[in-house]
Formats: C-alpha cells, sequence, structure tokens
C-alpha cells in the first residue's frame, strides 16, 4: 500500500519508492502537514507539527487555545480564519464575508486515478500503478465541500494534487482564490529556482536565496508566458546538479498561474500553486462544482539533477498521451525560415523533393497559405486555402508520393481585423464593450470561451484536414490576452473567463486529437511562449524557441531539461550564421529534432553533414528520447563549456555532447560524466578506447584538445563491454 491511515495517530502516509508525505488530522478537524522529503518508516510525527505561537497575535480557535493556524503547516490554509500567510482558498459568502474554515470530514483511498474532465492531467491505463486519496474538508457556515485529492504512483517519486470544490449550501458563493497545493517547510534554507524569460530567450535560469515575506512568479497574460514557466524548485542552498535536497513544482495548466513562496516570521516556508487569483473569481450555485488544475510534486535527494530525471520519467509515463507517445517521430524540415510567406506550390515541391535525398520524413507547410496571406497583417481566422498561390491537393498528392509526410500550420485561437471572419462577427474577438481592443502583431484573440466561436474553428479547421490527408498540425498562439472579456458571461461572472477561455483551447485541442487519433499535433506559442504540462496532455511536443541559434539555444534547452524531458522539445537545424552545421546538428539532437531552412541552397558538402545527421538521428533516437539526461555543465555554472549526456536506462549506453561557446585558452580540462555503472567498462566508439565507469565518473577524461574553437561541438558514443 502506498497510502496508509493509522487510525491511532489519526496520521495519513503517502508513499512513494523513495519520499514520504505525512497527512495529520488535529482534533479540531484541521489538517496539518507533518513532513514531505526522504522516505521515513514511521508514521507518527506529531512532533514536528509544533510552530512557536505569538501570544494574541496568532488567534486560535476558542475550542483549542494551543492552536494556531497563524503558525501550524496547514495543508490546505483558508482566508480570513487566522492564518495570515498567503491562502490557498478564499471564499465569499452569501453575508459578504471571505472568511473560509476548512475542517475534516473523512476520506478514502482508492487504487487507480480519477479523470479530470476538461482538464489535462497525468493518467493510467493501469489502476495497479497508482493510488488515490480523498480528503473531504467542508466549511460549516458557507457548506462549501472541499475534496482534497492526491495521486502517488507506484514507480515514480511523484505526488500528484488537485481540488474539487463544491456549493453543498442553498445560496450563491464566490470563489476568489482556489489554488491547488500549499506545502508548508519548517526552514528556509532554500534557494527558489524558477525559469524567467522573453520571446526568443525562454526559460532562462533563476536561483535565488529565500527571504522573509513573499517572493515567486505568476502570469496574468491568459497563458502560461514567455515571461516565467509554471514550475519552480526550493533547493537547498548548497545542492548540486547531483547532490541535496530538491522540492519541485510543476503546474499543469496552460493559463494565467502563480507559484508564491512565502517565509514567516518563524523562518517556515509555505509554497503555494494554482491559478493566478488575479481578475479570477468563479461563481458557485448550490450544488455545482469547481475542479482546480493538477499540481506535480517531486522531492530528490540527489540534487537538480535527481529532480529533473523524475519529472522527464513522470511526463513521458503518464501525462503524453495518443500514438505519438511511444511511436517514433518522423523528422521534419519546416517551411518557416526557408520561404516565410514567399512561396507557391512547385516551391514547397522542390523542398519535398530535396529533403527526400537528405532522408528527411515530413514537410511541414508553415503560415502563409490561406486566406490572402502574404504577409502577417490579415486572413487569421479564414482557414481556406488561397486557391492563387497554392494547389493544395496537388502538393499534399505528391509529397506522399515521395513517400513523406506532410504538415500545415493553424493560429486557431487568432483573428486578424482585415479577415472575412472579423467582417462578419466582429463582437467574436475578445474585448470589453466600448473600449477599442488592443492589437498585438496586427491580431485579436478570438474568444474561445464561446461554443459557436469554437465550433467554427473546428469546422474550419475539419473542412481542410476532413478533405486532405494531413499527418501533422502545428497550432500557433501568438500574442497575449488583453480586453479579457467575453460578451456572453455577466458581469458577476466577468471573473471567469481567463480560466473558461484555456478550457475552451484544451476542448478544441481534445477534440482535434480525438477525430485525428494519428495526427501529430506540435504546440507553438511564438516559440515558447506557452510550453507547458498541460499542452503536452494534447501534443507530445512544443515548438521550444523561435530562436534557432545554437548557442542561445543551449540556455533555452538546459533550463527547459529542470522540468520537461527531450522528447517534448521541438529543436531544428537552421540557416544561422553563428556556428557549422555539425554543432547545429549536435544541439538539435537535444529534442525532437528537424530542420528549418531552404534545403536548396545547401552545399554539397553541407547536405553530406545533413546526411550525417540524419542518420545520427536514427541511431540516437530511443537513447535521447528513453535515456536519462545528465546535465554536465550548465550555461549557468560554465560561460566557456556546456555538456551533457544521455544514458540508457540500464547503463550499457551513453551520449556526451560538448559544446565550447568560447575559446578559453591553455587550460586543462576534464569532463566528469555520471549516470554509468561503476563496474562496467565503456568503449569509445571510433577511438577503441576503453575505461570503467569509474573513472569515467570520477577522475574524467582530458577533453582539453576537443572543440577548441568559439561554436566548435563534439561527441562520445560509449557502450559498455
Amino acid at each position: 500500500m502506498s497510502i496508509v491511515y493509522n487510525e491511532k495517530n489519526r496520521t495519513i502516509k503517502l508513499d512513494t519508492p523513495n519520499t514520504s508525505y505525512v497527512l495529520g488530522i488535529h482534533n479540531g478537524g484541521f489538517l496539518i502537514n507533518l513532513y514531505y522529503g526522504r522516505r521515513l518508516p514511521d508514521d507518527n510525527l506529531w512532533n514536528l507539527s509544533f510552530r512557536h505561537t505569538n501570544a494574541s497575535f496568532s488567534p486560535s480557535d476558542p475550542e483549542y487555545t494551543d492552536f494556531s493556524t497563524d503558525v501550524a503547516p496547514m495543508e490546505y490554509p483558508t482566508n480570513g480564519r487566522g492564518d495570515f500567510r498567503v491562502s490557498a482558498l478564499s471564499v465569499r459568502g452569501a453575508d459578504g464575508s471571505s472568511t473560509t474554515d476548512l475542517r475534516y470530514v473523512s476520506h478514502s483511498i482508492f487504487s487507480g486515478k480519477p479523470d479530470m474532465p476538461g482538464l489535462p492531467h497525468l493518467y493510467t491505463d493501469d489502476d495497479s500503478l497508482c493510488e488515490t486519496l480523498e480528503i473531504i474538508m467542508k466549511d460549516p457556515l458557507t457548506e462549501v465541500e472541499a475534496v482534497l485529492i492526491y495521486t502517488v504512483f507506484s514507480d515514480c517519486d511523484v505526488i500528484s494534487k488537485h481540488v474539487r470544490l463544491t456549493n453543498r449550501g442553498n445560496r450563491t458563493v464566490r470563489l476568489e482564490r482556489a489554488l491547488s497545493s500549499c506545502i508548508d517547510l519548517p526552514t528556509m534554507n532554500y534557494n527558489l529556482i524558477t525559469l524567467w524569460g522573453r520571446h526568443n530567450k525562454e526559460r532562462q535560469f533563476e536561483r535565488r536565496p529565500l527571504a522573509h515575506g513573499l517572493q515567486g512568479i505568476h502570469s496574468k497574460r491568459g497563458s502560461s508566458s514567455h515571461s516565467h514557466n509554471p514550475f519552480a524548485a526550493l533547493a537547498e542552498k548548497d545542492a548540486t546538479e547531483s547532490y541535496g535536497n530538491v522540492y519541485g513544482f510543476s503546474f499543469i495548466y496552460s493559463g494565467n498561474f502563480t507559484i508564491c513562496a512565502e517565509v514567516d516570521h518563524n523562518s517556515s516556508t509555505r509554497i503555494v500553486m494554482g491559478i493566478d487569483p488575479t481578475d479570477f473569481g468563479w461563481m458557485l450555485a448550490p450544488g455545482e462544482s469547481f475542479v482546480t488544475p493538477e499540481a506535480v510534486h517531486v522531492f530528490s535527494s540527489e540534487g537538480l539533477g535527481g529532480m529533473s530525471r523524475i519529472f522527464h520519467s513522470c511526463y513521458d509515463s503518464y501525462l503524453i498521451r495518443g500514438r505519438w507517445k511511444n511511436e517514433k517521430r518522423p523528422l521534419l524540415i519546416n517551411s518557416w525560415e526557408a520561404a516565410y510567406f514567399d512561396f507557391d506550390t512547385d516551391k514547397l515541391i522542390s523542398f519535398a523533393e530535396r529533403a527526400k535525398e537528405l532522408g528527411i520524413e515530413m514537410l511541414v507547410m508553415d503560415d502563409g497559405w490561406f486566406g490572402k496571406r502574404n504577409d502577417d497583417t490579415n486572413s487569421l481566422g479564414d482557414w481556406f486555402v488561397n486557391e492563387k498561390k497554392l494547389d493544395l491537393g496537388r502538393l499534399i498528392d505528391s509529397v506522399h508520393s515521395m513517400g513523406l509526410k506532410f504538415g500545415i500550420w493553424y493560429e486557431p485561437e487568432m483573428i486578424s481585423p482585415d479577415s472575412e471572419l472579423y467582417r462578419s462577427h466582429p463582437d467574436w474577438c475578445v474585448h470589453v464593450e466600448g473600449r477599442k481592443p488592443s492589437v498585438g502583431r496586427r491580431q485579436y484573440v478570438l474568444d474561445v470561451s464561446r461554443p459557436d466561436v469554437r465550433e467554427n474553428i473546428f469546422s474550419q479547421i475539419n473542412s481542410i484536414l476532413g478533405k486532405y490527408s494531413v499527418d501533422y498540425v502545428k497550432w500557433d498562439f501568438n500574442r497575449n490576452i488583453s480586453e479579457a472579456a467575453s460578451a456572453l458571461l455577466p458581469p458577476e461572472k466577468s471573473g471567469e473567463f481567463f480560466h473558461r477561455f484555456v478550457l475552451g483551447t484544451y476542448e478544441l485541442q481534445n477534440r482535434l486529437i480525438s477525430e485525428y487519433p494519428d495526427l501529430l499535433l506540435e504546440n507553438c506559442s511564438g516559440g515558447g511562449g506557452r510550453f507547458d504540462p498541460g499542452m503536452l496532455n494534447y501534443s507530445p511536443q512544443i515548438w521550444t524557441s523561435d530562436n534557432t541559434d545554437p548557442i542561445e539555444r543551449l540556455s533555452i534547452q538546459f533550463g527547459t531539461s529542470l522540468c520537461y524531458p527531450a522528447s517534448v522539445m521541438g529543436a531544428h537545424v537552421s540557416a544561422c550564421r553563428r556556428t557549422g552545421y555539425r554543432t547545429k546538428g549536435d544541439v538539435a539532437l537535444w529534442g525532437t529534432f528537424g530542420y528549418e531552412l531552404d534545403p536548396n541552397k545547401l552545399t554539397e558538402d553541407e547536405q553530406g553533414i545533413v546526411k550525417e545527421q540524419v542518420a545520427e538521428y536514427h541511431k540516437y533516437y530511443d537513447l535521447i528520447h528513453a535515456g536519462s539526461l545528465y546535465r554536465l555543465i550548465c550555461p549557468w555554472d560554465n560561460a566557456f563549456v556546456c555538456a551533457w549526456s544521455f544514458v540508457s536506462k540500464d547503463k550499457r549506453e551513453a551520449l556526451v555532447t560538448l559544446v565550447r561557446i568560447r575559446k578559453e585558452e591553455n587550460k586543462i580540462f576534464h569532463l566528469m560524466l555520471e549516470g554509468l555503472a561503476p563496474e562496467a567498462v565503456y568503449t569509445i566508439e571510433g577511438t577503441g578506447e576503453s575505461y570503467s565507469g569509474a573513472l569515467l565518473m570520477y577522475a574524467g577524461l582530458d577533453l582539453s584538445h576537443c572543440a577548441q574553437n568559439d561554436g566548435e561541438s563534439f561527441k562520445l558514443h560509449l557502450i559498455a563491454e
């Protein structure tokens, strides 16, 4: 059993293979977070619940004067009842008060994991692989019931949480905060690690020590955004890639979010995660329910690398779904950087012909095929073929006759002011009545919270996919949401818009892959502006960044890898001039791999390199997509060189890659590997040199002579004898 209730101690213990999470039920019905960390045999941990109270300044329940919610490690803290730290739940009752007081009612434990209709979530087809705990809490005054739902997986150190809130009373209430998770830790001896960014510079590593008060990240842009990723970690101050305790937090959601850490006057740390409460409010009529998105928690005693590998394994196994979860994905070439809007049928056919010669397996036609679209000023929303520019049937037939697959680009949630759809339905864009809507990238946002808008979008997509044989769709989202309102929502429900918009997007993408289960869907948002676990539940890969410069990509891909596996990272070789094609290919191998260039402009030597890279893609595909990642030298630790490796699960094979960012004169450089079997003997392919795993990890290899110049790269393929 992974979840055990001790009736005598009134504790509930959740165990993963290497971690324990222990809850206590206080006599007053308060639910306490007693412990989260390395696995323990004990379940009576009440001695860990003590927090120093502050006399009358920390109010207590009149029946339990030795207990104060202001200092206790509350499992799901509420607003207004004496806990003055950041709260997870705030309900405004019919009397206008936002005081919320949840007390334990009952709990149940069962095999499997409940479905979360309409929301992306972790899943399993085998109930024996996980176990779920549901704890029913209730506020006696508002009669709001909160069911806290935890799932523990038997083969990875992951605990997921979400909450189902139901109005059991007879008067309407309003949710003003409805977060998914809270964890209280007894010290502040941590660094907060987050991923900040912007367009073309997504998911940049940032590490800062906790301080008293509030610190964290959020998005109120209508998407998870380029600015901050819905991921954070608390790492002990001396934790490294391979050593130390680290807590990881990831939010399976694609809209506004918050991850907030607070250090209180006792130097204890609380971290909460969920939908950002800014502009959020959800009306619950009697009998209605609201389900929060799922939060994923990881603990590792093996540093940041250990945390990342747990997330990778979990998301590869329990988040990605459909045909392309395990099936090898086609190596593609995308038309965007090759032609932008300047293409016709014959030009794209020529791309496919040359791609076929190089061994590439799919042609993707990007923006510019629909409406009257020859630049970015018009036609979003008009998803019909520009027949003056393109014979789509002839193009697809030609591509398929060569044995290649065919893909197409859409931006379904957007609408151009200059479009037939906008002229017919100007009210369908997101806007506030009486205010002129802002324009971003010369486009508005369609109100996909509306069923009629979603039906129109899907109907248009279906008219193309139902007529033509399309193998792949790239789904883009190229601006943030302003003037957030829907014409269909009454004023009292205006706070529901952002969440309803995200639910509408999920419904559309789920409908698409349900109608076309063999379709490979790749999400994009100006590159990595919606690179989050929510999107991964519908598409097994996401375009990591519009920035294809291999040196810039190092910090982007290293940062992304803190939470996300290589199998989901869209990475292409482009025609940028920063490095040679070998380095471009070595960096792009850490991902789904493809090309973003005009194949007709490749020199004979470059064509030879591409053919070698295509062969390497197939050779190393399983190792990269199913192996364990080790970040050997990170760009945030070293300005001169980066290195990483993929090690097979059985530790019999490894691929090591090194990139010289800039030359460093006359310095001895030993690279220490990780994740190998110490007793095994590994042979370096191509040289015949053999070394023990112990030597490779503890003494390292002298690579001072390898990749010495700016922008050069170097690979080692190791095979155990």
